[in-house]
């Protein structure tokens, strides 16, 4: 049970464990839902065996339940339990809670043949694909964020904690004024979450954080784990991370952009030295997969009624379903680094986005492109924004209720993802929207009340 922040397993069966050596006092045991939202329990170290033996119980209408706490799906099966078994392999000491050891849990079924939704086991599912095809998928995850206050007597209840223009890529204490970002990163670092960078983004109070690269399940763990680590962090210095798309209407929004690469025997698939552009046909035949399942990708990369009113012409995020060599305004970009570094960049991701299923969701569609041997349109090239109509690429959905819909249709993703994660996915977003639609906001309030 030994990794970077574990340093050492004492004792008997009562698994005394000692990280970065702080005594270890409970094990908090993860899992992603299908928001992507941390769900566990916390164990006292003497009743860890125990569970390592028989696993932790949960009601499975936990991943059909809003985010307004109502159960969605789940009721019609009487609300069977799952069982959530830790993966000892992913074990972290806390440094920001001494005496706190967490992992992520494996997800299975009480009873044989009885289905559920779990995001993990579907990016495992959807790796599995991509490695039957004979290729290693490797992911980078880049994930924005903003810090604010809770206040209130603030407009929409809370207040940016650094408010000030053109602070993009700054770091230091203009833009982290009590270090609060500096610290996080090394802590994160710390427990192996492979911090790659981190700076100050376009926004007012807005960060980003880059991981190193790694296999996309390892991926997929570390963006999850990020993103619970830095609004837990944010929670015990009185402040509150949100990855929420847009939450202020003078700002833009955060992303979560993924980084792709394909290995084939050691070496990238998607390098070609002697090729147009230095680009490999996997790399292309990938792209082509992604863009013609772009429709029903948005409904896994932007989930939530929110996530479509940052995906705007000058936004930085795309608008249409194209590709392009290094342009940020483009669907896909391709970054300008050639040999072992040559990737795709996925650009549209939401902050809100569940990692897991986003990464799944990528991978078998271009794993699609390559067993079809698609080939993509013409790159765009300047403004993606204003492209030529012939060439700018599909348009894609400007609300969740359009990509849910595409979603229902894609049977490419409906299949890989599995029925349980896209029916449950579906019925939880209708209900969302249809929410939405019965809500008077204080948009319409402001509008129409005085004049009409």
């Amino acid at each position: 049970m030994t990794t970077d922040s574990l340093i050492e397993t004492l004792g008997d069966g009562a698994g005394v464990l000692r990280g970065n050596n702080q005594p270890i006092t409970s094990v908090r045991v993860l899992y992603p839902d299908l928001h992507g939202i941390a769900r566990g329990k916390d164990v006292p170290i003497k009743q860890f065996d125990g569970v390592i033996e028989r696993g932790l119980t949960f009601c499975a209408a936990v991943m059909g339940t809003d985010l307004r706490h109502t159960p969605v799906v789940g009721g019609e099966e009487g609300y069977p339990d799952f069982i959530a078994r830790p993966d000892l392999s992913t074990m972290k000491s806390l440094p920001w809670e001494p005496g706190v050891a967490s992992c992520i849990a494996d997800l299975e079924p009480t009873e044989a043949g009885m289905g559920f939704p779990d995001p993990r086991g579907a990016l495992r599912r959807a790796v599995g694909l991509v490695r039957e095809l004979g290729y290693e998928p490797i992911v980078g995850p880049e994930l924005e964020f903003f810090l604010v206050v809770r206040d209130p007597a603030a407009p929409n209840g809370c207040r940016r904690h650094v408010d000030n223009l053109s602070m993009v890529y700054t770091v230091g204490p203009m833009a982290d004024p009590d270090g609060l970002m500096r610290r996080l990163t090394e802590q994160l670092e710390a427990i192996g979450l492979e911090v790659f960078a981190v700076n100050h983004e376009f926004m007012n109070s807005q960060y980003e954080i880059n991981l190193r690269h790694s296999d996309a399940l390892d991926a997929a763990d570390r963006a999850f784990r990020l993103k619970t680590a830095v609004k837990d962090i944010a929670a015990l210095n009185g402040l509150h991370a949100t990855f929420m798309g847009k939450p202020f209407n003078d700002q833009g929004g955060s992303g979560t952009h993924l980084h792709l690469s394909l290995q084939r025997e050691g070496a990238n698939a998607f390098h070609a030295a002697g090729a147009e552009h230095g680009v490999s046909r996997e790399l292309r035949q990938f792209s082509a997969g992604v863009i013609a399942h772009a429709p029903a990708l948005m409904a896994l990369l932007n989930p939530t009624i929110n996530a479509y009113r940052r995906i705007q012409p000058d936004s930085l995020a795309p608008t249409h379903a194209n590709w392009g060599f290094d342009n940020r305004a483009t669907f896909i970009r391709i970054p300008p680094e050639r040999g072992a570094a040559t990737r795709i960049e996925l650009r549209v991701g939401d902050g809100a986005a569940n990692p897991y299923l986003a990464i799944a969701a990528m991978l078998l569609a271009g794993a699609d492109g390559i067993r079809r041997e698609l080939e993509p349109p013409a790159p765009i090239e300047g403004d993606a924004y204003r492209a030529d109509p012939a060439l700018i690429g599909k348009a894609l959905p400007t609300g969740l209720e359009q990509a849910i819909a595409a979603l229902e249709a894609d049977e490419v993703l409906r299949e890989g993802l599995g029925q349980e994660i896209v029916d449950t996915l579906v019925a939880l977003k209708s209900f969302e929207i249809q929410r939405h639609r019965e809500w008077v906001s204080d948009w319409e309030i402001a509008e129409y009340l005085h004049h009409l």
